[in-house]
This record gives structure tokens, sequence and C-alpha cells, in this order.
């Protein structure tokens, strides 16, 4: 046993160390990705307790984010379309079936003037597809001219992606514009607007306004996560086997060597 673990390890400690750092690696990483995945689905399972509370009326009090974060939420009040935010580089929420990457377009960032307040609460209405032919050009979506009740989950902010420079704002807010992130304090301060410290996800599914709100579930991705740490862990354990069978096949190969010297003396 003692020559055998000389073999394997005595004599290959760069093989050795080299397999310890790939196991290390391997096995990290996996355990990484299953943390991952607990933490959405724990993630998931909060937002689900959260929205099974009592609907909270944001025309009723003054909520704090604290108060009403991921709690769904109704509200009536007036849409102001003039100062839409179209925000860019968002994927469409759920890919179509057999759909094999996910097609880029907007989120459209719109406020709401509550009625009976001077409160405003930005709504995030839905996702739109990008014109391709024309980056510039705002899908064409649909809004109400009159007073309209909706529904939706709260959120402390849209969601950002990665922006390049300093990520300034647009000068022009008389119209609707298109950004990278959405700042809900740079806006009420621009405006000069009272704001609730939050954002509303409406969740209305199939209204005919040009906008899709089929939002994915907190829990998109933990098969992933759980496919990466397989990937990881088949890794070490791959690193694990060739150091043993190659250092297998290394000490049966001078044994057959010392034994046939041996049968030559």
């Amino acid at each position: 046993m003692n020559s055998l673990l000389t073999a394997l390890i005595a004599k290959r400690i760069v093989a050795t160390v080299s397999a310890l750092l790939v196991i290390a690696i391997g096995c990290g990483a996996g355990i990484w990705q299953l943390g991952r995945a607990d933490t959405k689905i724990a993630l998931a399972a909060n937002l689900l307790a959260r929205q099974q509370m009592p609907i909270l009326n944001a025309n009723a009090g003054s909520w704090t984010l604290e108060e009403a974060a991921e709690r769904r939420m109704i509200a009536r009040g007036q849409y102001i379309p003039e100062a839409a935010i179209w925000l860019d580089n968002r994927p469409r929420p759920i890919p179509p079936a057999g759909s094999t990457s996910a097609q880029s377009g907007f989120y459209l960032m719109m406020p709401l003037r509550l009625e009976g307040r001077s409160d405003v609460l930005w709504v995030n209405r839905g996702w739109a597809p990008r014109n391709n032919e024309n980056r510039e050009t705002m899908p064409p979506v649909q809004t109400p001219n009159k007073v309209v009740n909706i529904e939706g989950i709260v959120f402390a902010h849209p969601g950002k992606v990665y922006e390049l420079g300093s990520g300034k704002r647009s000068a022009e807010i008389s119209k609707p514009r298109i950004e990278q992130n959405f700042d809900l304090v740079t806006e009420g301060e621009a405006r000069g607007w009272m704001q609730l410290p939050f954002i509303l996800r409406e969740v209305e599914v199939g209204a005919q306004d040009g906008l899709l709100r089929d939002w994915a579930p907190l829990t998109s991705g933990v098969d992933r996560h759980y496919a990466y740490a397989f990937q990881w862990f088949a890794l070490a354990f791959s690193g694990f086997l060739f150091w043993l069978i190659s250092g297998l096949r290394e000490y049966k190969r001078q044994g057959f060597v010392h034994g046939h010297q041996g049968d030559q003396g």
C-alpha cells in the first residue's frame, strides 16, 4: 500500500497538485451554482408569500418601499404618455416556444397620475419588440386617454443593464425617450414631481395595447444552475479519475519493469 501511495503521490507531485486544483475549482464552482439555485428558490418563495398578502391600494396611502415591496397593488389614475421612458436592451421575459435566442426589445416605463392625489406612480407597462430596421423607432402601443384601473407587483426598480459611459440622462424630458436604465429619484427631481418610492410592474395579460406582460418567474434559470453544477462536479470527478487511472497505469508499468528485471537476474 505504501508503495502504491508513493507511486501515486510522492513520485507525481506536479500531477497531484494539478488534480487537486481541478477538483477544488470544480467542487467550488458546483457548490456556488447550487447556492445560486437555492437563493432563487428562496426569493421566489418569499415573493409568492408576499403576493398572497392583502392587496394594497396606491390611492389609499403613502406607502413606503419597505411596506409595499413585492406585494400586489392596485392603482387608479391617468397615464402621462409624453413622459414615457423606453428602457432599451431588454430581452423578452419569456421567449416564444421553440426560440433559441432571446428577442431584444423595450420595457415601457410610464407615470400614472393617481386619481384624487398629487402623487405619481411609475408603471412598468410591459415589453415590446425592437424595430430591427430603425433602432430609434419606438414600438406602436396604445395608451388609454382616460382614468384606468391597473394592478401589478411592487418593485424597487425595473431591473438594470450594463451601461457604457456615465449613464447621464437625456436633457429632453418633455417627450418620450429611450434610456438604458431608469432612476426613480432622478426622474422625480428633474420633473419636480411627488412620487411613490417604487415602481409597479403591471400584470394584466391579454390587453390589446401592443405590450407583453408574461413576466418570467424568479425561479427561471434554476434548472440551468443545476446543469452548470453537474458540469462542474463532473469536471472535478474527471480530474480525479484521470489522476488515479494514469497513476495506476504508471504503477503497474513500473512494477512490470522491475519484475521483468528481477526475472532476468
